[in-house]
C-alpha cells in the first residue's frame, strides 16, 4: 500500500481534528475566556504543523492528478475534495464569502437582485446585537493591548481579536447584501448570509402568509414532520407552504427536505404581496 493515501487520511484526520479546537478557541475569545499564553502558542503552533501538512498532501495529490493528465483546474479541485473534508471546505467557502460582501456592503451593493426584483431584508432582528458585540469586542481588544504584558501573546490575541471583530462585520454585511429576493415570476430566493440559499420555484408554492413566531433553536431547525425554521434574532415572520417538498443544503453541507417553510423578513407584507401577485 502506498504512503500517498495514509498521507491523505491523515491530513483529513488533522483538519477535522483541529478546527473544532480553533471553533471552541475562537467562541471562548469572543465570550471574553482568555485561556493561558502557553494554550494560545500551542494552538498556533498545531494550527500551523496542520496547514503545512496540508500543503504537502495537496501538492502531492495535485502532481498525481496532472500526472494522469488532469489539467490545472481539475487538479486543483481533485487535491481539494480528496484531502479537504466537505465541512471545512463549506466553513472556508462561506467565510471568504461574507469577507467580500465588506466591499459590497461599502458600495451599497446587493448580491444576486437584478432589477425588478424585490430585495426584502431580514438583518432587523440581529443589527443591534451584531453592533453591541462589535462595540464588546473593540472594548476588550483596546483593554487586553494595555493589560497582556508578554509580547508574543500580545499580538497572538490581537490578532486573533482583530480577525475576530472583523469576522463578525463580515457576517453582518453578508446578511445585508445578500437579501431575499422575490423575482417578477413568483420565484423566491430564500437567504441568510453567505451561510444559506434556497431557491423556491414558482410552482412549488402552495400558500404564503405573515405568520410571526418567536421559534427556539438554531439558525436553520428542521422538525420531524418536515418545517423548516430559518431563524433570524429568534423569530420568523412569513410561513411558506409547499405543494411538493424542496431539498435543502444547511451551512456545513448536510441536506434535507422541507415541506414547509418558516423565515424572517423585516418587511413580511411586502414579501407575501408580491409572491401572490406575480406579474
Amino acid at each position: 500500500m502506498s504512503d500517498r493515501p495514509r498521507g491523505v487520511r491523515a491530513a483529513r484526520v488533522a483538519v477535522a481534528t483541529v478546527l473544532p479546537g480553533e471553533m471552541a478557541l475562537a467562541a471562548c475569545l469572543v465570550a471574553g475566556v482568555r485561556p493561558p499564553g502557553w494554550a494560545l502558542a500551542g494552538a498556533e503552533a498545531l494550527v500551523l504543523a496542520v496547514l503545512l501538512l496540508e500543503a504537502w498532501v495537496l501538492r502531492s495529490v495535485y502532481v498525481a492528478a496532472r500526472a494522469r493528465g488532469a489539467d490545472r483546474r481539475a487538479a486543483r479541485r481533485a487535491a481539494l475534495e480528496k484531502v479537504v473534508p466537505a465541512t471545512v471546505r463549506h466553513l472556508v467557502r462561506h467565510e471568504l464569502r461574507a469577507l467580500a460582501s465588506l466591499g459590497r456592503w461599502v458600495r451599497r451593493g446587493t448580491h444576486g437582485v437584478r432589477p425588478g426584483d424585490l430585495a426584502a431584508a431580514y438583518t432587523g432582528p440581529q443589527t443591534a446585537m451584531m453592533y453591541g458585540l462589535l462595540f464588546v469586542m473593540v472594548i476588550e481588544t483596546v483593554g487586553l493591548a494595555f493589560l497582556i504584558p508578554w509580547p508574543v501573546v500580545h499580538r497572538a490575541i490581537l490578532v486573533l481579536d482583530l480577525y475576530g471583530v472583523v469576522l463578525v462585520l463580515a457576517l453582518h454585511a453578508a446578511c445585508v447584501t445578500r437579501p431575499h429576493v422575490v423575482r417578477p415570476d413568483g420565484s423566491l430566493r430564500i437567504r441568510y448570509g453567505a451561510l444559506f440559499d434556497l431557491a423556491v420555484p414558482p410552482d412549488a408554492v402552495a400558500s404564503v402568509r405573515v405568520d410571526r413566531r418567536y421559534p427556539e433553536g438554531r439558525l436553520v431547525s428542521l422538525s420531524e414532520d418536515g418545517v423548516l425554521d430559518l431563524i433570524v434574532g429568534s423569530q420568523t415572520s412569513v410561513t411558506l407552504e409547499l405543494n411538493r417538498p424542496l431539498p435543502f443544503t444547511r451551512p456545513l453541507g448536510a441536506t434535507g427536505k422541507a415541506h414547509t417553510i418558516r423565515f424572517h423578513a423585516d418587511d413580511p407584507r411586502a414579501v407575501v404581496s408580491a409572491l401572490r401577485q406575480p406579474t
